[in-house]
């Protein structure tokens, strides 16, 4: 064998591509370099220069400790079979294997006849047993112990359901709801970013007056603990906490606690901050993050009842060591700032500020929880979607105290296609699929638990990161990656059960380049996909109305795409043309979006839901973009096309309901090119729309009546 071959075979070993297909359909060779330095982020030992030796050295150290691996890392089954697993004990030795349950009741494993030859590893003879499961497991979080003389090892046994049975309410009763980036969506009352006070009010208003069922809002994810802070709520510091920046002061119980003049002077902070919900402008968190936090400190220090302290001890306790981490973490960065630029500044003790950020916490799961009880008492049937982003920051506080179970070295991203031509990094470490199964996947399944606890749904951005993953090379370019496999039956299973415990739908974003049997896993999950209008192709065409996906979850756009009216107008090319991201000429680019828009268009015509409009009778093919007619009537008439789809979810943008131009995130982009997810809710002429704007505004009543699923 070569070198190639072994380095081929050893990054197979450890579910490393060597090569993949682009979603152009070429099929592209992973260099060497990459394999080498993707399988070093893994954990292989291979050296600065390693040759033929040093990789089958690694091949065979990894074949030898899988044969003398006690347990698996993990077994993660579903309800009602009965898989096999292997042991290996000292040969001779005895093999018992126990099944201890999450309630205390311990099963037994049934021994299977294995011929294996024994194997000598490092002057040790090690033998293989197989044991099988009883099919008649519970769900839930389990344990396997071997005990071979005097050797004891445990691994997790995982039962997760067979497929998730909140989905079939909406295959059978299709619902319709709105997506919306909750931190531009404000009220009269916001201070000046949205919150989760406006949260409910808008799930309220958008029950009451638009039939919504669900408000799919953007991560709630926790970013920096204080300014300045990220933008992206798709690259927080945690995924499974929550970014206090949402408070609204005024509903933190402590308020009431305040002085009068003190309060006066909170009144006056806030009316000096409510003056930016009548901007249009770019929103800037720093300021108003400062300001909650300069009276989130004031109202911490303050005397607790008795009452509250035992609500805070529970809330600790609920959410255990994780928690204290995460708070320890914030509580270390804001000391370290005021040593850093306030060297003669008081310093608080670690654990007076450690407890402010478990306090927060406290606060932000208060809040979550009254937004989605004011849906659901509004009649919205799913209440408030979460939204889980892939990764977190490099330098956050889940970089830091999930280290064991990351790949730091490596960077999440996605390789280039037709819209991001240089592909893109989104700098974010991945999990690391061996050490995150040797410990049950813990970290996984406490933060899918936190995020569903005051969520009807939960959407998994870029779901197909379960099965595998685009790694770079940390500080190269996204065309050096190649892809990591990932157990996607236990990523999967153990997202369905947290999800079923928590009576909770699933969504996941399964857009990008992806193998056609990816769907078919998640759909017999009963997890579902996304369909977004000007995607949905086939060979022949658009995607016809009548056959979009059953198990999907429909709408035009997303947030990565410019609203409607915006897309429709070509924003999304001239923008990118204008930050020199394209690799083609803007003509090109255009010149063929255009014929495809005019496609999609068409084939809506002919579904009649252009009808009573003067797009009725109009020929899309060859018409330019300003002579396609009134945008509104466009709008509607597209909703109303998403509506008719057999999709067992629809979702409808805030920003086209009120025609909105301007983009929230241009992917591939950083601040200084575009101000990404800081674009407050605005209509076609960039006036900013309040919550209370809502109901009177004509084109939310129309595209919210085009919305509404057929009966």
């Amino acid at each position: 064998m070569t070198y190639q071959d072994v380095l081929r075979d050893l990054a197979d070993a450890h579910g490393v591509a060597t090569q993949y297909t682009a979603s152009d359909g070429e099929l592209i060779g992973v260099s060497q370099d990459t394999l080498i330095k993707t399988l070093r982020a893994l954990g292989v030992q291979l050296g600065d220069d390693p040759d033929e030796a040093a990789a089958a050295a690694q091949l065979a150290a990894y074949r030898d400790a899988e044969a003398t691996r006690p347990l698996p890392p993990c077994v993660v089954t579903t309800v009602g079979s009965s898989p096999t697993f292997n042991v290996h004990v000292h040969d001779g030795a005895p093999a018992q294997v126990r099944l201890i349950l999450e309630d205390g009741s311990i099963r037994e494993a049934y021994q299977e006849e294995n011929w294996s030859a024994p194997l000598t590893v490092a002057g040790i003879t090690w033998g293989e047993a197989t044991f099988r499961l009883p099919d008649d497991l519970p769900l839930g979080w389990h344990h396997i112990e071997l005990v071979s003389g005097e050797y004891r090892n445990e691994c997790a046994l995982i039962i997760t359901p067979v497929r998730l049975s909140t989905t079939d309410e909406y295959t059978n009763s299709p619902a319709a709801g709105v997506m919306a980036q909750m931190y531009s969506v404000r009220s009269a009352d916001s201070w000046g970013i949205g919150d989760f006070h406006d949260m409910g009010q808008l799930a309220e208003v958008l029950a009451t007056e638009a039939g919504a069922d669900f408000l799919l809002v953007n991560p709630m994810h926790a970013a920096e603990p204080f300014p300045p802070v990220e933008d992206s709520p798709y690259l927080p510091t945690t995924r499974r906490f929550t970014n206090p920046i949402y408070l609204r002061i005024e509903d933190v119980p402590e308020v009431e606690l305040l002085d009068k003049d003190t309060r006066a002077d909170v009144e006056e902070l806030a009316e000096e901050l409510r003056e930016m919900n009548l901007s249009g402008e770019i929103i800037d968190r720093n300021p108003v993050f400062q300001a909650k936090l300069d009276v989130l400190h004031e109202l911490y220090a303050l005397p607790r009842s008795a009452k509250r302290e035992q609500d805070l001890q529970a809330f600790v306790e609920r959410e255990g060591q994780g928690l204290v981490d995460f708070a320890s973490w914030c509580a270390q960065r804001e000391l370290d700032q005021i040593h850093t630029q306030r060297a003669h500044a008081i310093r608080p003790s670690i654990e007076e500020l450690t407890g402010f950020y478990i306090w927060l916490q406290l606060l932000c799961d208060e809040q979550l929880a009254a937004a989605q009880k004011r849906a659901k008492d509004a009649g919205m049937k799913i209440g408030i979607m979460a939204d889980l982003a892939v990764g977190v920051h490099p330098g956050g506080a889940d970089a830091h105290n999930l280290a064991p179970w990351l790949a730091p070295e490596a960077s999440v991203g996605a390789p280039p296609d037709g819209y991001n031509q240089q592909g893109q990094d989104w700098s974010q470490p991945p999990w690391h699929p061996v050490k995150l199964a040797e410990d049950g996947y813990r970290a996984w399944r406490n933060l899918l638990t936190t995020v569903l606890r005051h969520s009807g749904g939960i959407r998994v951005d870029h779901i197909l990161g379960l099965f595998r993953l685009f790694w770079i090379p940390r500080m190269q370019s996204p065309t050096t990656g190649t892809y990591v496999q990932f157990d996607h039956e236990a990523l999967v299973g153990i997202l369905a059960l947290e999800a079923e415990r928590a009576g909770a739908v699933v969504i996941g974003e399964d857009l990008g380049t992806f193998e056609p049997w990816v769907r078919d896993v998640l759909a017999s999950k009963g997890v579902m996909g996304t369909s977004i209008l000007w995607f949905e192709a086939t060979p022949d065409g658009p995607l016809p109305q009548d056959q979009y996906r059953v198990l999907s979850l429909s709408s035009i756009n997303t947030h990565d795409l410019p609203p409607t009216a915006g897309y429709l107008a070509g924003e999304h090319i001239t923008l990118r043309d204008e930050l020199g991201v394209l690799t083609r000429s803007a003509a090109d680019e255009d010149a063929e979006d255009l014929e495809w828009q005019a496609k999609i268009l068409d084939s809506i015509r002919e579904t009649g839901c252009f009808e009573g409009t003067e797009l009725a009778h109009t020929e899309f093919e060859g018409l330019a973009r300003d002579k396609r007619g009134e945008i509104g009537e466009l709008i509607v008439s597209l909703h109303q096309f998403i509506s008719g789809t057999p999709s067992a979810l629809s979702c409808t943008s805030l920003v086209d309901m009120v025609g909105d131009i301007r983009s929230q995130n241009q992917p591939g982009t950083t601040r200084d090119q575009y101000p990404n997810w800081c674009i407050p809710l605005s209509d076609g002429k960039g006036r900013p729309v309040l919550i209370e704007d809502l109901a009177d505004n004509e084109l939310f009543q129309e595209v919210a009546k085009a919305s509404r699923r057929p009966q």
